[in-house]
């Protein structure tokens, strides 16, 4: 396709498998259910026409949590994050050092590239997230100096091992980007986030970095969002100092996405691609093909063709738990995204 499409990550799991994860103590086989998830999502994905698929993160606690799944040196009092309906999600805290990944991604991208023939997506989770876990009183004898080292070190090896696998694109998730605007209007709590996953970044050469990118929202869990109040003026023009090829934005439910394109036509530069939302995951509504055609058409007055792709403003249900949404709605969704975009090709393009 002349305007690239790509899907964000998450996939709403089934509901047997939500049930077996919420209530352990029934006794199901996480094991066959998290087989037949993936399989059942690479197959529903490729029906979409999707040129690019995930595995819908199915077996991940969450799209933030997964490399601390399974460590012993962690404790459940880390920072809370409120969401806009009242429910919140809580980080864990590290209790000693040294800080290594139980998880890397490039298990989940094993397991998806054996089911399916197509170009696989792979999500990360960014070093700046994963740096809230380090308490603010300290860990004696390990110093956060000592643990951002480590963090750098396996962040870099949780993105280097993706692309080494063959991922067609690896994706860090910077949620937290515009959250930190809340925590700090200011900005200089976000100009930390963006050098601390810059220093992730630069390890990589400008062609690897080319096959980076990081997907920014104001959160999606629930149906609820923890920071869509917060400007995207305030927040855009440093998110493109980022050292990646690709930006997915979150475009479709902003109030203005007209004012959004302009902001992003200004900082955009010559080598990145932005991924504009175009399809509302919060909302239950399903958008038609010719919804997302115009959106497209509307976003090619703003972004140069060569630099335009189309995306899902989140993913469907980051945390496992989410049944804000169901299967069948994410799929209907993301063909619509599809043939919307093909739809937009075809006009910019005739």
């Amino acid at each position: 396709m002349k305007i690239p499409t790509e899907p964000i990550g998450s996939i709403p799991r089934p509901a047997g498998l939500i049930a077996a994860i919420t209530a352990p103590s029934n006794g199901a086989d996480l094991k066959d259910l998290y087989d037949h998830a993936i399989s059942d999502t690479l197959a529903a994905l490729e029906k979409t026409g999707s040129p690019i698929i995930t595995d819908g993160e199915q077996t991940k606690s969450s799209f933030a949590t997964y490399p601390l799944e399974g460590l012993s040196n962690l404790t459940a009092e880390g920072m809370v994050i409120n969401f806009e309906d009242g429910h919140s999600r809580q980080l864990p805290l590290l209790t000693s050092g040294p800080f290594r990944y139980r998880k890397y991604a490039v298990e989940y991208l094993k397991a998806a590239q054996k089911q399916t023939k197509l170009p696989v997506k792979q999500a990360v989770i960014s070093a700046s997230a994963l740096s809230l876990i380090y308490p603010q009183s300290g860990i004696e004898g390990y110093t956060q100096a000592e643990f951002m080292a480590d963090l750098l070190n396996e962040c870099e090896k949780d993105i280097r091992q993706c692309l080494e696998q063959g991922a067609y694109k690896v994706q860090m998730d910077f949620t937290e980007g515009r959250l930190s605007l809340k925590l700090d209007p200011s900005g200089g709590v976000l100009k930390h986030f963006i050098g601390v996953n810059n220093q992730v970044f630069d390890r990589f050469t400008k062609e690897e970095q080319q096959k980076l990118g990081v997907h920014v929202c104001p959160g999606g869990d629930h149906d609820s969002t923890h920071s869509a109040d917060i400007d995207y003026a305030d927040f855009l023009p440093d998110l493109f100092e980022l050292h990646v090829g690709s930006f997915y934005l979150q475009l479709a439910s902003e109030p203005d996405r007209v004012r959004g394109l302009k902001i992003i036509k200004q900082y955009l530069k010559p080598d990145q691609t932005t991924f504009i939302g175009v399809i509302d995951v919060l909302n239950p509504t399903i958008e038609t093909s010719e919804t997302v055609k115009e959106r497209v058409l509307e976003a090619a007055e703003y972004i140069p063709l060569k630099q335009l792709g189309t995306t899902d403003d989140c993913g469907f249900s980051p945390f496992c738990d989410d049944i804000s949404t169901t299967r069948e709605t994410a799929f209907a969704k993301i063909k619509a995204r599809v043939e919307g975009t093909k739809l937009a090709e075809e006009k910019l393009f005739s």
